[in-house]
């Protein structure tokens, strides 16, 4: 097919030709052969903001005011200025006005979300493209260090006095709703304690090590769809408050009325992600042998052996796999609050939420678990795959070229390791 360089012929022939099934936005994308920037403008005089990031559709410019109470948005106007002469190089002069930042970006809001004693962070944004919201995090300064382990809580993890998730409108900035956590840590650095897919957004609570899933309606709440650590399913407090209370009954009965306090189920069992986490890892060691003796012997040098840092693993990081999947970092106490989680031993689970299985098991240098994701790196995005940019996205999994560049640089690095 006879290919022009001509925008306006371009623009001609979208109109009276018919793109192949498919392929509309390849040929859409095609226009930016067109329209190549060619020059760099320096010294702009930008206000004195700190800048965050575009939106994954490029329609707005996310950034908070120097104050740490204050956001910022703009809209792009793209094309400000462009050069009408047939040679147009780095030596052409622009207006002066191209130096200020008002002639690329108009703002449209400023919208305060922290009170006086919090601060949004900085480091935390995440963007529902299909709705255009934003979802944005405030929180107290100070953190307590050496917080007192109640109610469940992990010792060794600090506490925030409030920590708040905002949903925000980003067409005119309308706060839609919020999100309230007291006395508990989320890791917002870099949206490392929460991950969005699709409209489920998934909350890492490393303080209670619970899991919030909330769902992200169309009129713009956030609702709680369920929560996942001390336990699995919607009736399992149910089911063991009535347990407790039942056997609390029999007990004034033998006592003749007398009433002696039950003990703390948090302090009685380990929760419920824990317990799916023992019987998975303790099944598969079981099934691997098929001999009495064997089983047993195998038992003790892989599980009970290992019990105890199997019950000290704590929940670092989620992330959806799929709408009914999710794949969880486990790891030490010390690693959960670090910035740098590379120098301390990990481990990887699936888990199912609709059965509240846990379906695998991975230690973060298994081999096992490299291949799944040099098979199917698709599935470890940060958004959903049934985005339509992601259709456009080389990676190793789908590009048998960047799956021969990754192998030889992996041949390489084995190479140098033996060396």
């Amino acid at each position: 097919m006879f290919k022009t360089n001509n925008v306006a012929s371009r623009i001609f022939e979208r109109q009276i030709r018919t793109p192949a099934p498919g392929t509309s936005v390849h040929c859409a994308r095609r226009f930016y052969e067109n329209l190549v920037p060619s020059f760099t403008i320096y010294d702009v005089e930008c206000p004195d903001h700190s800048f965050r990031k575009f939106t994954d559709d490029g329609q707005y410019f996310i950034s908070f005011g120097r104050n740490h109470q204050d956001l910022i948005v703009y809209r792009p106007t793209w094309l400000s200025f462009s050069c009408k002469e047939e040679d147009c190089d780095n030596t052409h002069e622009l207006p002066s006005k191209a130096k200020r930042f008002e002639s690329f970006f108009t703002q449209l809001y400023v919208k305060s979300l922290a009170s006086c004693n919090e601060h949004i962070c900085k480091d935390f944004f995440l963007y529902m493209e299909s709705n255009r919201f934003g979802i944005f995090a405030t929180s107290t300064a100070a953190q307590i260090q050496d917080a007192p382990a109640v109610d469940g809580a992990i010792q060794g993890i600090p506490s925030i006095e409030k920590i708040t998730f905002h949903l925000l409108r980003l067409e005119d900035g309308v706060i839609l709703d919020e999100k309230v956590f007291h006395n508990d840590y989320v890791n917002l650095a870099h949206n490392t304690g929460v991950f969005l897919y699709d409209d489920l957004l998934a909350v890492v609570s490393l303080r209670y090590q619970t899991i919030h899933i909330l769902q992200i309606r169309d009129f713009g709440n956030l609702v709680d769809v369920r929560a996942i650590g001390a336990y699995c399913r919607e009736d399992d407090e149910l089911f063991i408050n009535s347990s407790s209370q039942l056997l609390g009954n029999r007990g004034d009965l033998v006592d003749n009325g007398i009433h002696h306090d039950q003990p703390n189920s948090n302090n009685s069992f380990l929760s419920g992600i824990k317990q799916r986490l023992l019987s998975f890892i303790f099944r598969e060691i079981w099934s691997e042998e098929t001999d009495q003796t064997q089983r047993v012997q195998s038992l003790k040098k892989k599980f009970y052996f290992h019990f105890p840092d199997y019950i000290d693993l704590m929940i670092w990081k989620v992330q959806f796999l799929d709408r009914h999947h999710l794949l969880i970092k486990f790891g030490s106490v010390d690693g959960g609050v670090s910035r740098n989680t590379d120098q301390h031993p990990a481990f990887f689970a699936v888990y199912n939420m609709e059965t509240t299985e846990i379906v695998a098991f991975y230690q973060n240098a298994a081999d096992e678990l490299y291949l799944l994701f040099e098979h199917f790196c698709d599935h470890f995005h940060a958004t959903s795959i049934n985005s339509l940019y992601m259709n456009f996205i080389s990676s190793h999994s789908n590009n048998i070229h960047a799956l021969e560049q990754l192998k030889c640089m992996k041949i390489k690095a084995t190479n140098f390791s033996q060396v």
